[in-house]
């Protein structure tokens, strides 16, 4: 197919944006008269800290989730959805921009408002999704949780919202009148809530859906539950058999999945359940001990790049258009809704980004090059309709990439490299054998391992360091400047040199040291404390430790 558009190479950056700009308005002009009355209305709704394994689909036993599962049910459940990151803000971005978010630099969590480094936020050059479309014609809101920009002009008002109601820090209380650092505001303005959180901001999206009714609408409804604090609220009393912190998050969980419930009663009862695409995900997996949100049978949790900080709840469904009771299971990230949202408003054409086929597939238009069209739309995510209406075969993605600082993640079919340096080093799982990553096959695949890690090594020379780290009182200052008397809290925009000295090393990238590569061949046997022929990371870094902390001789 002969491409939409694309963006000269040579093109300088400050003409970028205002090329796209002009693309995305042309593109408004045309889906306003050619797609006016097929447009389907768009309602993207994530849940905060939901692990993967607290929904009934996904094996949830003592808290029912029935407005989430009917979705389910009446779409595509994807058992291999993934969140941007295993932390909040970095997902979020990557889900309002359609691209990895490490492309312009936005890669931790900013902290608190008053102590956030000014640079935190989804730079005003990354045309946001609502921005694309508004521009098509959609009436689109915004509630709940924002986290992608505190400073004026990056707010969900000045960022393509023309409604919003919420947050934009990264947590808030739920009950009405409790103190909070985070005010609520409605189109910038600080405002008051009613009600128990979670039910006001299901309020505010039922008005917004009855208000929209007239034209398509795109309505972001980003809840904080079931995020910390664990605050008493109006459904626990449904769970007499729990107690402490489970009955809390059950309570949470309940309010969280009657809110949903809410929203598509809402659009059924306006007769606009076949015209509506919904999209439901987390933005990272559960922090199991904090609030009890579980990943079964998923290893890790919220902040790791295990399966369970970063694999999903993930569910869509268009009634008429997706054949409903479908599991879907090759890798679809969060970012796959922003293309999926701008293909079926008629701002992407529906069958582009061209699907990459498997190994071995022979559908005629996947390609590396297809993946290539994709980032010249400034995209990373995939339309995924295409996939679920039986369009076209193959994967979605080649392969799935993270980056939280020195630990990184790939995916690639179903083997996933994982490199933690503080926690085990560098492993390699087959996850269609071992979901519950307890076998490193990294020593076994030395082969796959270093594709793996070519992959990886390649994208991180397409993206960004990190702009900001997280900063709060005791690393930060107000207006977001370091505190230069605690400096050791700011993020490692370099690999520590310790690390980059054994990657350099190793040169075949297996992530293990011969005699022949080590740059102390003489010391060999000495750092290879287990005798095994070859020096892992974890021997490397403990020998370093140990001539560190070996006395040193006296000055005379």
């Amino acid at each position: 197919m002969v491409p939409l558009f694309s963006i000269p190479s040579d093109l300088p950056t400050r003409y970028r944006t205002a090329f796209l700009t002009s693309i995305y308005g042309f593109l408004a002009l045309v889906s306003s008269s050619a797609f006016a009355t097929d447009r389907p209305n768009i309602i993207l709704l994530l849940a905060d800290d939901l692990g993967y394994a607290e929904i009934g689909v996904n094996g949830c036993k003592d808290i029912p989730t029935p407005s989430i599962d009917a979705m389910a049910r009446n779409g595509v459940r994807f058992t291999d959805g993934y969140a941007g990151h295993c932390v909040c803000a970095p997902t979020r971005a990557a889900l309002m921009s359609g691209m990895y978010q490490h492309r312009f630099g936005f890669e931790f969590n900013p902290g608190p408002e008053a102590s956030a480094n000014p640079e935190f936020g989804l730079p005003r050059n990354i045309p946001s999704l609502p921005e694309k479309l508004q521009q098509a014609g959609y009436t689109t809101g915004m509630i709940g949780k924002w986290h992608i920009g505190f400073q004026d002009g990056m707010r969900p008002d000045q960022r393509g919202f023309d409604y919003h109601y919420g947050f934009l820090g990264g947590a808030h209380p739920y009950q009405p009148l409790a103190p909070a650092a985070n005010r609520i505001l409605r189109n910038g303005q600080p405002t008051q809530p009613k009600k128990y959180l979670t039910d006001q901001f299901a309020d505010e999206a039922v008005e917004f859906v009855e208000r929209s009714k007239d034209k398509p609408f795109f309505l972001y409804l980003a809840f904080n539950a079931v995020h910390s604090p664990m605050d008493a609220n109006p459904y626990e009393s449904r769970f007499p058999d729990l107690t402490g912190k489970r009955k809390t998050f059950a309570g949470m969980l309940t309010a969280l999945d009657v809110a949903v419930g809410r929203v598509i009663e809402k659009v059924r009862e306006l007769g606009e359940e076949e015209n509506t695409l919904i999209f439901f995900y987390s933005d990272n997996g559960g922090p199991t001990q904090q609030i009890t949100s579980r990943n079964d049978p998923l290893r890790g949790f919220k902040g790791q790049l295990f399966e369970g900080g970063i694999r999903v709840p993930f569910v869509m469904q268009w009634k008429g258009r997706i054949p409903a009771g479908q599991t879907y299971r090759q890798p679809v990230m969060g970012f796959d809704c922003h293309a999926t949202a701008l293909a079926a408003a008629g701002v992407l054409p529906e069958d582009q980004p061209t699907p990459v086929p498997s190994s071995g597939s022979d559908a005629p238009n996947g390609s590396k090059a297809d993946a290539a069209e994709n980032r010249r739309r400034g995209l990373d995510g995939v339309n995924l309709l295409p996939f679920v209406t039986g369009q076209a075969d193959g994967m979605p993605h080649e392969q799935l990439f993270w980056r939280a600082g020195t630990s990184y993640a790939v995916r690639s079919g179903d083997w996933k490299l994982l490199h933690l340096p503080q926690q085990g080093g560098t492993m390699l799982f087959d996850l269609q054998k071992d979901v519950s990553e307890e076998n490193n096959l990294a020593a076994s695949h030395p082969e796959k391992l270093k594709e793996l890690q070519t992959a990886m090594d390649a994208w991180a020379k397409e993206v960004q360091p990190p702009k900001w780290g997280r900063q709060d009182q005791r690393n930060g200052q107000p207006g977001g400047n370091p505190n230069p008397a605690n400096p050791s809290r700011r993020p490692r925009q370099r690999m520590p040199r310790v690390e980059q000295a054994f990657r350099n090393a190793d040169k075949d990238g297996d992530g293990k040291l011969t005699r022949e590569e080590s740059p102390q061949p003489e010391r060999f046997n000495e750092i290879d404390s287990d005798r095994n022929g070859w020096v892992t990371w974890e021997e490397f870094r403990a020998d370093v430790q140990r001539l560190r902390n070996a006395p040193q001789p006296q000055d005379p």
